[in-house]
């Protein structure tokens, strides 16, 4: 990773047409600040992840051709990348964890939505929990890795919330109905790339309520541990996200509510909740 850190953000612009998908494109900002006014407005540049089909750019078009600038006031975040796999790690806070072998779970690709995009609880929903947590963006493909080079294979983090049915947890033991829900997976706002990931700040802001938060040095498996383990028996794909672990605070989500989660460095990941069908 890089020794400055920057932002990439996938993007889709106000003015769009209508399509079978929206459109897409993918945007950097190098502004140290990200509230002041140069942290606003963005560069349009290629995909960062040109072997993942699923995170092509759209044609060029307009005003959206690489190297064009481009304001926030122009387009939406989207969730930042979409990823083939999206993983979560079991029991990773602290001591209790760390004496547990790593052990991951599969969310679907399908849960994953973008910043602002609703999280919904359908009728069957039991006690629903969000956990905001240090998100690991894969940048290329990578099998076999090791604790010295595993860093290599990381483009950057962006901010997962691990959305999970509890009482789901009890009766499914692959976890796959607690966590896999449609919406069950915001990402975003964008991806930091040369972010240092020890001692980040992780929290919850639940209805205006600042939850107590701790620090991406509770959790009990490192980042570069976790990817020398998931890379012993899978390759990871571009795209790709890992969702780290959640050692901070949370409280039940209902409809009406608004839940923000925070990580030091790459800022806010903001959703509503609502009811589902």
């Amino acid at each position: 990773m890089t020794a400055a850190p920057y932002r990439l953000a996938r993007v889709h612009p106000l003015d769009a047409a209508d399509g079978p998908l929206p459109e897409q494109f993918f945007v950097r900002n190098d502004a140290s600040g990200f509230a002041g006014p140069d942290g606003t407005v963005w560069t349009v540049v290629a995909t960062p992840f040109p072997a993942s089909a699923g995170n092509q750019n759209s044609p060029a078009r307009a005003g959206w051709t690489t190297g064009a600038r481009v304001s926030e006031d122009q387009f939406s975040f989207l969730a930042p990348c979409a990823p083939a796999n999206v993983f979560g790690m079991a029991h990773n806070t602290g001591a209790p964890g760390r004496a547990l072998p790593p052990q991951a779970f599969h969310k679907a690709a399908s849960s994953v939505i973008g910043p602002g995009e609703a999280i919904r609880l359908g009728p069957e929903a039991g006690r629903v929990e969000p956990e905001a947590e240090l998100t690991v963006v894969v940048g290329q493909a990578a099998r076999h890795l090791t604790l010295e080079n595993a860093r290599a294979a990381i483009l950057g983090f962006t901010i997962g919330n691990d959305v999970s049915d509890r009482d789901a947890q009890k009766s499914d033991e692959l976890w796959i109905s607690a966590k896999s829900p449609d919406t069950f997976t915001p990402l975003g706002p964008w991806i930091v790339v040369g972010l240092e990931d020890r001692g980040r700040p992780i929290g919850i802001v639940h209805n205006g309520t600042e939850l107590s938060a701790a620090s991406s040095d509770d959790l009990g498996w490192g980042v570069g541990e976790i990817l020398v383990y998931l890379s012993s028996f899978m390759t990871l794909q571009p795209g790709d996200v890992i969702l780290t672990g959640f050692p901070a605070e949370c409280r039940p989500l209902a409809p009406g509510d608004d839940v923000v989660c925070r990580v030091g460095g790459i800022g806010e990941l903001r959703n509503p909740v609502v009811a589902g069908e």
